[in-house]
């Protein structure tokens, strides 16, 4: 695929979509700067990845013949991420391809901290992009030698649901925003060979939807998930499913696509 000697930059890599993206690439020679932020955000109603979560991941990236170096580091903070950023790039000496995955969501209510919960989702979804772009696009243009970035959005980046809960709203704020975003970037870095996409999952298994909080949506058949429905007859995907796209709109072999909304979603947005 044209990825090995490669060198990525995987945000919220510590479990699901980001531990798949890094051990995936592994496997096709990329070396990994893999930041998580490793602990929990007091308006969301589930645990986020650990420490021991991140140390996992650098275990199976070192399995699969990759080298990596993994920081703590929380996506809202610019000061923090270019640090580990600039920590990984010292080591490893380059980076060509970025994958901003981190993000959270709270689709139950929260009502009593309405603000909050969408201040911290639109920082760590939208702004937290930003953030991972800006520290990482001049070294991608430094390098002279083009890359690619991939912006993880949603099924809601396309499809926005029918919710008046703020997390409902604010994740498909961000989820439509990181877009725009990606739409501006892929136009400006065109002409130095850097391509920029968003791919848009719908659910998939991972810490975000194993858990007691979503448990208890499905269950009371909530209107915030309710409207959840594939196509296809899949229930859910897992978090492989989207690394192998990654892996492919990273590579040689998609050289020409750029600037695309690319769903990963077995018909979610067909429906």
């Amino acid at each position: 695929m044209g990825l090995k000697g490669k060198v990525a930059f995987i945000t919220g890599v510590a479990r699901g979509q980001g531990r798949a993206h890094a051990v995936r690439l592994a496997r096709e020679g990329v070396d990994i700067i893999g930041v998580d932020l490793c602990a929990d955000i007091a308006s969301m109603d589930y645990p986020n990845a650990t420490a021991d979560d991140l140390a996992e991941t650098v275990e199976q990236v070192k399995a699969a013949g990759a080298r990596i170096v993994a920081r703590q580091a929380d996506v809202r903070d610019y000061d923090q991420l270019k640090a580990a950023f600039d920590d990984g790039l010292a080591e490893l000496g380059r980076v060509d391809i970025v994958v901003a995955n981190a993000g959270i969501v709270r689709l139950a209510g929260g009502e009593d901290i309405r603000r909050q919960v969408w201040k911290d989702i639109i920082d760590t979804n939208l702004t937290g992009v930003w953030n991972t772009t800006e520290v990482s696009v001049p070294a991608l243009l430094e390098g002279g030698r083009g890359g690619s970035i991939v912006i993880t959005s949603s099924t809601a980046g396309i499809k926005g649901p029918g919710t008046l809960t703020p997390g409902g709203q604010a994740y498909a704020a961000a989820k439509r925003g990181v877009v725009g975003l990606m739409q501006t970037l892929a136009l400006a870095l065109a002409p130095h060979s850097i391509r920029v996409n968003t791919i848009h999952p719908t659910g998939v298994v991972s810490g975000m939807t194993q858990n007691e909080a979503m448990q208890r949506l499905f269950e009371t058949n909530d209107p915030a998930v309710a409207s959840m429905q594939n196509a296809l007859p899949i229930q859910i995907l897992q978090p492989e499913d989207i690394a192998n796209a990654v892996a492919w709109l990273v590579s040689d072999e998609a050289y020409y696509v750029t600037g695309i909304s690319l769903p990963l979603d077995a018909g979610f947005t067909a429906r």
